[in-house]
């Protein structure tokens, strides 16, 4: 009967140890590593091919029988009057130009957005320039 020592012995010379150089460990690494940067490489330009695809698929507008990119505008008309007079909306921002150049001493380039307020009782017209310079003038 073999005794604990010789086994252990025994066991020991079964399991040969080859000797492994350096060299051959970081090739091995290196290999690992090439695979997996292959393979996530791989995936990412999969998943980007699904996501260009998806982008695509959203980005294509719902044909209604017009053209995309043309664009229809909304044609307004309005006239205030009363006491006998009329004006129209060209008329109004108009005169807040003449008030923003002359009056303001500003540069008609300037002029970049206007919103009025008309007030027929007490014949005024309220004005906001530019969102910024606020006034009033008669009408």
């Amino acid at each position: 009967m073999p005794t604990k020592k010789t086994a252990a012995k025994e066991a020991a010379t079964e399991v040969k140890t080859t000797p492994v150089k350096a060299e051959e460990v970081t090739k091995e690494a290196a290999k690992e590593e090439t695979k997996k940067a292959t393979e996530e490489k791989a995936a990412s330009v999969k998943a980007a091919k699904t996501t260009k695809t998806t982008k695509t698929a959203k980005a294509a507008p719902a044909k209604r029988g017009r053209k995309p990119g043309s664009k229809t505008e909304l044609k307004v008309s309005m006239n205030v009057q009363f006491g006998g007079k009329s004006y129209t909306t060209d008329d109004l921002v108009k005169i807040a130009k003449d008030v923003w150049k002359y009056d303001l001493k500003q540069k008609v380039a300037d002029f970049k957005s206007v919103e009025l307020y008309v007030k027929p009782e007490d014949g005024m017209a309220y004005y906001v320039i530019n969102g910024k310079e606020a006034g009033s003038f008669y009408i």
